[in-house]
C-alpha cells in the first residue's frame, strides 16, 4: 500500500501530503509557490521571513 503521510506547513499550519523538507520543517507546495511569487514590498513577504527563521532557531536550539 501507498500511504500518503501529512505534514503540518511551517508558513500556514495546516496538514498536507505534498511539499518540501527543508532541515527538519515542512512547507507545503501552495505556500512555497507563493512565497516565490511574493514581491519584497509586499506585506506577505515579512510573515514569510518570519515563518521561515522558525527553522534556523529551531536548528540552533
Amino acid at each position: 500500500m501507498n500511504e500518503l503521510i501529512e505534514d503540518t506547513c511551517i508558513i500556514c499550519g495546516e496538514l498536507k501530503t505534498e511539499g518540501i523538507h527543508i532541515v527538519s520543517e515542512f512547507i507545503c507546495d501552495a505556500c512555497e509557490s507563493e512565497m516565490v511569487h511574493t514581491e519584497v514590498q509586499e506585506d506577505k513577504y515579512h510573515f514569510f521571513i518570519h515563518q521561515l527563521r522558525q527553522i534556523w532557531v529551531q536548528k540552533n536550539a
